[in-house]
């Protein structure tokens, strides 16, 4: 890698791109188990953001493994991985001013220490968005646990693989508590002061 020269220092800097989007950029890892509702208070809050002239762009766990991250399994070291490319890609968006929402499962500590390690403390926010694991599995929106139960996953998360509760999230939105709804208004009480 000593052949490799980033152009940084000679691009423009991310407060330019900020001052011109009115905005600063902001990453927010959202991570739980499958069905604790990520993805819905993800899109959620980026319509809500959208309609308040924020530039927004979600990554996904699903559309990044159809896509970017497409050759990797779900084995801790392919997870891993694909924990490490979402966040170098959000890092690289919030350069560019983008708030950036992710949804990923982010199972274990060790991936969540990684990602803030590539993006720092300063514009991002880690929510856990904590559901159990029997209320995930009674949505079970994706047909997933079932499949699980049929030992027709590998390596599933809260089953097969484990998931662990963080040691430092800096907000928790638990879903079973509360709607949609709230949960939004939450995560947006927590965006507003950051953006």
């Amino acid at each position: 890698m000593s052949d490799i020269y980033p152009e940084y220092e000679r691009q423009l800097p991310q407060s330019a791109k900020e001052e011109l989007l009115g905005q600063r950029g902001l990453v927010v890892w959202m991570y739980g188990l499958s069905g604790s509702g990520k993805s819905t208070i993800a899109n959620a809050a980026e319509k809500a953001l959208h309609q308040q002239g924020r530039y927004v762009t979600m990554l996904d766990g699903d559309n990044l493994r159809s896509g970017l991250n497409a050759g990797l399994g779900f084995s801790d070291e392919d997870r891993n991985e694909n924990i490490r490319r979402a966040a170098e890609l959000a890092k690289l968006l919030r350069h560019n001013g983008a708030i950036v929402l992710v949804s990923l499962i982010t199972p274990q500590n060790t991936f969540r220490s990684q990602v803030r390690e590539i993006l720092g403390d300063d514009q991002y926010l880690e929510v856990y968005v904590k559901a159990s694991f029997e209320a995930c599995q009674e949505r079970d929106v994706k047909g997933l646990y079932a499949k699980a139960n049929a030992g027709k996953v590998a390596n599933f998360s809260g089953k097969s693989s484990n998931f662990e509760e963080p040691d430092r999230a800096d907000l928790i939105i638990q879903t079973e508590a509360q709607t949609v709804d709230e949960s939004l208004a939450e995560l947006l009480n927590n965006i507003t002061p950051l953006i």
